[in-house]
């Protein structure tokens, strides 16, 4: 395209894609195929079967199996009891978890299954929103004052009397990819020829790992997408999987279960609340938007966690989070946050509100927006609490 053919696109015709922005924008329908939206979609329960179907086939997850869960500690921190958990699954090293609640429980409590973000940080996974002592690593306490308020949100409404679990996800914490699983590796920036996963917990090694790590995403969800499989679908069998482990426990009612988190967490929670009635209440913090949002703006600033190619055909991306209609659902957003475009977030608030009020549940939908950047601060964990305390 020389400069007069360049001249010729308009500024809301210029996208990430260059010209090929409005021509992909309109193969996804405004009101997708399999939208409650849909003037012939009426009746809840028949609408559910054929949109959860669906989406089912195309996130397309993992079988998932139940495992053994080990005790590894038992000790109390910060007003709290806490238990280090261990369970392996199929795949992968053993998946790492914290469980924290009030000291002395003696009847069961709701529960909150706390979903921990991205950040570009895959060294580290739940320790990111927990705190089990006084000894924290340098790079979680700067991440937890920018991005939460200086908190250990686990931490802060398992006082509120929740029994609260939070593991690591596929490709997070306990369950990264190591140097030596890809040895022989050596191509561009992917190579770790000279890499190593001694002394892992130097914030110098840390810092690049992550940095390799995120370079490796696309690796990882091209395999994943040749093994028949999502990355979506990954998280939310694993996801589902400590559910099942959560809902088990003795001293949690599992009527009354809700699940929440920030960014990655946020999409954990779109996926995990939206294809899981056991979730009674969710939380989404700082990812919401549309599919055209990241079509035409800002895919580049998200991980390959995202996408299950196709479901857009189906539905638009709040409404994966809609499939939980009626069940109380929050929306929690930042005008400022520089993964969306604001007015993209405001859309897909209207999207949610549409699917509700049509449900005749718009008391069980809220969505609010604060000043500033991509943040889960003591503002809107007080809120997220109380939505929280409001319905569980």
């Amino acid at each position: 395209m020389d400069k007069s053919d360049n001249q010729l696109l308009t500024a809301s015709e210029k996208s990430i894609i260059g010209g090929y922005g409005s021509w992909a924008a309109s193969l996804v329908a405004a009101t997708p195929s399999l939208s409650f939206r849909n003037s012939g979609e009426n009746d809840i329960d028949s609408w559910k079967t054929k949109a959860v179907s669906k989406a089912n086939e195309l996130i397309a997850r993992p079988q998932k199996s139940e495992p053994k869960v080990t005790i590894e500690k038992k000790y109390t921190y910060d007003g709290l009891e806490i238990e280090e958990l261990s369970w392996q699954l199929p795949y992968g090293r053993s998946t790492k978890a914290v469980l924290l609640k009030p000291v002395g429980v003696k009847k069961p409590l709701p529960a909150i299954l706390g979903l921990h973000d991205h950040a570009g940080m895959k060294y580290f996974g739940y320790r990111k929103i927990v705190k089990t002592s006084d000894d924290q690593h340098p790079i979680l306490k700067e991440h937890q004052t920018s991005d939460y308020g200086g908190k250990a949100w686990a931490n802060e409404i398992a006082k509120r009397g929740y029994v609260v679990l939070v593991h690591d996800t596929f490709a997070f914490g306990s369950r990264r990819v190591l140097y030596e699983d890809v040895k022989g590796l050596d191509w561009g920036s992917l190579d770790v020829t000279n890499k190593s996963d001694k002394d892992p917990e130097k914030s110098e090694n840390i810092l690049e790992y992550n940095k390799w790590s995120s370079e490796h995403e696309h690796v990882m969800s091209k395999s994943l997408f040749c093994a028949g499989t999502t990355w979506p679908g990954v998280f939310l069998s694993e996801d589902q999987i400590a559910l099942d482990i959560l809902s088990k426990r003795p001293e949690v009612d599992p009527k009354r279960i809700g699940c929440g988190g920030l960014s990655g967490g946020g999409l954990r929670t779109v996926y995990l609340a939206g294809m899981d009635e056991r979730i009674k209440c969710a939380v989404c913090v700082g990812f919401m938007t549309t599919w055209e949002d990241l079509i035409l703006h800002k895919s580049f600033t998200h991980t390959w966690m995202t996408y299950a190619p196709l479901l857009p055909k189906y539905l638009d991306f709040p409404e994966i989070l809609g499939l939980r209609v009626p069940l109380p659902t929050l929306v929690l957003n930042n005008n400022q946050d520089e993964l969306y475009t604001l007015s993209e977030m405001k859309k897909a608030d209207v999207i949610l509100g549409e699917v509700y009020s049509k449900a005749k549940a718009s008391d069980r939908y809220a969505a609010k927006f604060y000043h500033g950047p991509h943040k889960f601060d003591q503002q809107m964990q007080k809120d997220a609490f109380e939505w929280f305390d409001k319905w569980l």
